[in-house]
């Protein structure tokens, strides 16, 4: 039954609010900065909290630690293994989700009203008391092993490593934050526990909440949930120096398509010519069937499904990367229609219409974004992350449209640079 009752309320809570997102900003007794948006029509509150650093704080030789710890949160906590732990979360009609990233771990949690002193309860053994059985390592160690075992046979996560490696070299960046068999295999219980204390402190923590509570409920909540927590974390890495050069990497794999990442150096997300390059980059290759490369690669010559271009502005190193997927006798061929077009956008920038077409989609598909309360609290914690002003969301769209076609081509010239690409190819590509 109380499944039953979570599943109406989030299809509920997936629909568009009906006013304007009003953010407000609420300090708890113990110092603990939130987002709040009230909507107290629904009884159901989605919580999202962040921790910086993520698993680039891996200490030296105990590469996937971070990752292997947020994955136990949930595999027992206080007294309870990690059975009674997730029937307890069931019984509530609670839904946690931890997760481990480069530059963040992330926890999502979505609770009834009625329910919340309980979830609460038990959302703060996971992230405080967790309790790291020697069982339970074992357990999601061997998950882990699993997927990287797997990993070794997909192009795809081939291709993403290989340049990850290539580009940083020793950072943190410059390897999977899921570790490799050899170190995660090596891992201890003490591993575990100090990447715990590294990653899970109040000086790296942001927190979003959206739904049915208060101000004055969430202030005492939150120090309820993570007043508890290390008041500091393990330092932050240094910055990666991004030591790409233009050219083709091939590795070789026995598939009939070969797959290829790319990229250069990007732009920083606080960079004032950011929203220029974000419009910009809609136009070549984040624009799905609209964009040129789609366009050339796929429409004009049959050359792939799909062809892609994002903006990757991590905390410690910006990129602007790229995926291909193509047949082994034409991914040549790919390669360098994706190379011309960085060098036609460069030199000759963008026409008014194609601008036009690309604010609109940007312009349009933003409320969409907005479709529920965890949407909301994930947008609201990631613009904190990216410290971006409390109204920005009301803001966005100005910032896209102020987007100029001079502004556009200047960026394509400064930050494009088509003979510095570099390629991973992963397959058996003919004539690289």
């Amino acid at each position: 039954m109380m499944r039953f009752v979570l599943t109406c309320v989030l299809v509920l809570a997936a629909l568009p609010l009906r006013a304007g997102v009003e953010i407000r900003e609420v300090t708890s007794p113990g110092g603990i900065t939130a987002w709040l948006v009230e909507e107290p029509s629904i009884p159901f509150v989605a919580l999202e909290i962040r921790f910086r650093g993520g698993a680039s704080l891996d200490a030296p030789g105990k590469r996937g630690a971070i990752n292997l710890m947020t994955g136990l949160l949930e595999e027992g906590a206080g007294d309870l293994d990690a059975r009674g732990f997730a029937r307890a979360a069931e019984s509530l009609a609670a839904s946690f989700s931890y997760s481990a990233g480069d530059d963040t771990v992330s926890i999502s949690a979505r609770f009834l009203t009625e329910n919340r002193d309980q979830a609460l309860d038990l959302l703060r053994l996971s992230l405080v008391e967790p309790a790291f059985s020697q069982k339970a390592i074992d357990r999601v160690r061997g998950q882990v092993i699993s997927g990287l075992r797997s990993d070794e046979k997909d192009p795809n996560a081939i291709a993403g490593r290989t340049f990850k490696a290539l580009a940083f070299g020793d950072h943190p960046y410059g390897s999977p934050s899921n570790g490799t068999i050899e170190s995660v295999s090596a891992l201890t219980r003490e591993d575990i526990v100090a990447a715990h204390k590294a990653a899970l402190a109040r000086d790296r923590l942001y927190v979003a909440a959206v739904g049915d509570i208060t101000e004055a409920e969430l202030g005492p909540m939150l120090d309820r949930l993570l007043g508890d927590l290390p008041e500091t974390g393990a330092p932050m890495p240094g910055d990666a120096e991004l030591s790409l050069e233009g050219g083709v990497e091939v590795v070789a794999f026995d598939t009939p398509q070969s797959v290829a990442h790319f990229g250069h150096a990007g732009i920083d997300r606080h960079d004032e010519d950011f929203f220029a390059a974000y419009v910009m980059n809609v136009i070549l290759g984040g624009g799905g069937f609209e964009s040129r490369l789609m366009t050339e690669v796929r429409e004009k010559r049959g050359l792939t499904y799909g062809v892609y271009s994002y903006l990757a502005p991590k905390d410690r190193a910006a990129l602007y990367l790229g995926s291909v997927a193509s047949a082994n006798d034409r991914i040549a061929e790919a390669i360098s229609v994706i190379r011309d077009e960085w060098r036609r956008l460069a030199q000759e920038g963008v026409t008014q219409d194609e601008l036009e077409k690309a604010k609109a989609l940007l312009t349009g598909a933003y409320p969409l974004r907005f479709d529920g309360n965890g949407a909301i609290a994930r947008i609201m914690v990631g613009m904190q992350m990216d410290d971006l002003p409390i109204d920005y969301i009301a803001t966005r769209n100005d910032k896209v449209n102020a987007v100029t076609r001079e502004d556009v081509n200047r960026v394509a010239a400064e930050l494009l640079d088509p003979d510095g690409l570099h390629f991973v190819v992963v397959g058996k590509p003919e004539g690289l």
